[in-house]
């Protein structure tokens, strides 16, 4: 019979090493032995029975500090927190990376029913035991340096200034290498998986622009306007005279940019604004008005405020579109990863309940259209893009930043096409005048 001390070797000094006391430490957690293959700084490793080495995922643990993230922040948060700072990492060996490393080890987690369980007393007292003896108890390491630390009043005009801030001006030169051209920061439309991440983006705007309506000369707000893939293709394909708002600073030059390099101005202005301040006065409302995964930064208390500003800043009968990730479960920020490293105060929730705010809000919905495996395919595309760029983006942003995208782009791919996440387009009219929408759907 194989035991877990079989299957882990030792120091050389002949002890079990640091690999096999943690396995052993881990399984009153895991409900069962750790499920991947364990190499530990002191060079010892652990391999889960039943199998060969290759049949499981590496996970390296460099030091000490990434125990004692995982004791302080047990995990996802801490998890992160090692892996972003290099103290962990999932080497690319056996066939395994990244993305087939964490599918593993959601459905093990998934097997054994582990989301939600609770430890006994006893195993808590073993672990921390385990730390003392393998010298990983201490204090808490320091945040990685990529770590958000936002403060203020939930979702204030300011606080909502930083939160944005802080993933959005980034760099833009970072966002070019990762993006296509349009700098489309949000789902595409892929009619086949095999057209291309620039052609999927360019239909995406092709078919808002037609769901919206929109003819040359209609006035458009784009709500959360991004580095201005709408707002530029509606004016120059559309003809349209649009507005963007965003409260992203790097975005508004880099759109005021590219508005001056194909002679737009007369179509496009850009406004460093809150959509809060965005409404316009009575009697100016645009003719329609999109806005594209801007929803989830707006919070779920300041939703129908959101509602609001769509509904009163188009005209009656005018059209809206909003494009918006949904999610179900008790993280309706995206995770603990996410909520500290990538989009800080975001929050989604299922569509149905979105649906229902937008429509007590005084719109009338008119259409849903579910884009979830389209999401699959446009995150593998910025992925190939990602990893083409590696050494320029690393040499631009640090290590760092670049193991903080890598985990946010592969778990992103995972979670739309697992089912954990959604995205729709919602289409909607404002009631109180006569709407050209067909009685047919024609898109």
């Amino acid at each position: 019979m194989t035991t877990t001390a079989d299957r882990s070797t030792e120091t050389s000094t002949g002890a079990p090493g640091i690999a096999h006391r943690l396995a052993e430490a881990l399984e009153p957690f895991l409900a069962g032995p750790l499920p991947v293959r364990l190499r530990c700084w002191d060079g010892s490793e652990f391999v889960p029975p039943g199998g060969a080495a290759s049949d499981f995922p590496l996970v390296e643990l460099r030091s000490a500090d990434a125990v004692r993230r995982l004791l302080w922040h047990p995990g996802e948060l801490g998890a992160a927190q090692a892996y972003v700072t290099g103290e962990l990492d999932v080497p690319e060996v056996d066939g395994w990376d990244l993305d087939k490393a964490l599918t593993h080890a959601f459905a093990v987690s998934r097997e054994r029913g582990l989301s939600g369980a609770r430890m006994r007393p006893r195993a808590l007292v073993e672990a921390v035991r385990a730390a003392v003896e393998i010298g990983a108890l201490g204090k808490r390491p320091a945040n990685p340096a990529t770590q958000a630390d936002v403060k203020g009043r939930l979702h204030s005009k300011l606080r909502d200034r930083s939160a944005i801030s802080f993933h959005y001006d980034l760099s833009n030169a970072f966002y070019e290498l990762i993006l296509e051209k349009n700098m489309a920061y949000s789902c595409g439309y892929h009619a086949t998986p095999e057209v291309s991440l620039e052609e999927a983006q360019v239909a995406k705007l092709d078919m808002v622009c037609r769901k919206l309506g929109l003819e040359p000369g209609m006035r458009m707000l784009d709500v959360g306007c991004g580095w201005g893939s709408l707002s530029l293709h509606a004016a120059e394909h559309f003809g349209a005279q649009v507005t963007g708002v965003t409260i992203a600073a790097e975005q508004k030059k880099f759109i005021d940019a590219r508005i001056a390099e194909r002679g737009l101005q007369d179509r496009v202005t850009i406004r460093l604004q809150d959509y809060r301040d965005a409404v316009p006065p009575a009697g100016q409302e645009y003719d329609a008005v999109g806005s594209l995964e801007m929803g989830e930064h707006v919070g779920q208390k300041n939703y129908p405020t959101y509602a609001r500003v769509l509904r009163e800043s188009v005209k009656p009968g005018g059209r809206v579109l909003v494009q918006q990730m949904s999610r179900s479960g008790k993280w309706p920020g995206g995770g603990p990863f996410i909520q500290s490293f990538i989009a800080p105060d975001m929050h989604m929730r299922p569509v149905g309940e979105t649906v229902a705010l937008l429509e007590a809000g005084g719109l009338e919905v008119r259409d849903v259209h579910a884009m979830r495996e389209h999401y699959v395919l446009t995150v593998a595309g910025w992925l190939e893009r990602f990893h083409a760029h590696r050494e320029q983006l690393v040499a631009m942003m640090g290590e760092e930043v670049y193991r903080v995208w890598e985990l946010y782009l592969v778990g992103g791919a995972m979670a739309f096409r697992d089912g954990r996440m959604g995205v729709d387009q919602i289409l909607m009219v404002r009631p109180g005048g006569p709407h050209t929408l067909p009685a047919v759907r024609s898109f």
